[in-house]
């Protein structure tokens, strides 16, 4: 089957967060419904189905700076290997460039050997981490900062103004925004386990110090998407009980148009996997 056949692309609108989240569930990704309704409403999100059944998705997010992120790359399992999830990353990339956007996204190494011939560079490594079981909750050793200082760290590390998403995040019951010694860090709820990050530092120790005192106010599991060059701050967090679920690669196609200013230690996940 080549890989304009087969059902239409659709647009989809608000009304598609649930179908979009059993998707996301059955591939035990970590999104919530309200991540769903980020994309439906602040960006496109194309989708194809079988009858009434929404079996694949792929969604692009407009960034400031002529830029935006491709994710929601899912196919429920059957109907995988029909190409499906090539005609609907085709449909994205074609919004982009009609746009002139630069596009980014976040691939499993299998993915990333297939992004490169189309034209994506590597950017980041970046490393999926577990703690499964924080220490018993104790009174925050942190303090609570504000979400224009988030922001503006945020801007400086990644060229991105993302203030809206970092905002809807932050608004979220039961996010919060905590800082210490330098570092400042976010941490929302997921479907399964809360997330921190984006999580930014002068330097390792200050980074680890951030995260060992969420840990230790937090009684969920915690998942954290480190940045690989960051050697000091993984080897700390793995000594410290956090374990390696996953590598992903950050990928960009077009110019670049931005630069890094700040230190990354944790993104705010493979948007938002």
């Amino acid at each position: 089957m080549a890989a304009t056949d087969g059902p239409p692309i659709l647009k989809l609108g608000a009304d598609d967060a649930i179908a979009g989240l059993v998707l996301s569930v059955e591939a035990h990704w970590n999104q919530t419904e309200e991540d769903w309704r980020i994309f439906l409403r602040d960006g496109v999100v194309f989708g194809i189905r079988d009858g009434m059944r929404l079996v694949a998705t792929a969604a692009l997010l407009p960034y400031s700076g002529n830029n935006a992120w491709i994710s929601m790359v899912l196919v429920t399992a059957t109907h995988r290997r029909r190409g499906l999830a090539t005609r609907l990353v085709d449909a994205c990339l074609e919004t982009a460039r009609k746009n002139g956007l630069t596009s980014w996204l976040d691939a499993t190494p299998d993915g990333a050997a297939v992004y490169g011939p189309l034209g994506f560079t590597p950017t980041l490594q970046l490393r999926r981490l577990k703690l499964a079981k924080p220490a018993r909750a104790e009174a925050p050793r942190s303090s609570s900062a504000t979400i224009e200082a988030l922001r503006a760290r945020d801007r400086r590390a990644t060229g991105f103004d993302r203030s809206a998403l970092l905002s809807a995040f932050a608004q979220r019951s039961g996010s919060r925004i905590v800082s210490a010694n330098g570092a400042i860090a976010l941490v929302r709820d997921g479907r399964t386990a809360r997330h921190i990050g984006p999580l930014f530092a002068n330097d390792a120790v200050e980074a680890l110090a951030l995260v060992g005192a969420i840990a230790r106010s937090e009684t969920a599991p915690l998942l954290i998407d480190a940045v690989a060059s960051q050697g000091a701050f993984l080897e700390g967090l793995t000594a410290s009980g956090w374990t390696v679920e996953r590598p992903f690669q950050r990928m960009r196609l077009g110019p670049a148009t931005a630069t890094s200013e700040e230190m990354l230690f944790a993104v705010a996940g493979p948007e938002f996997g």
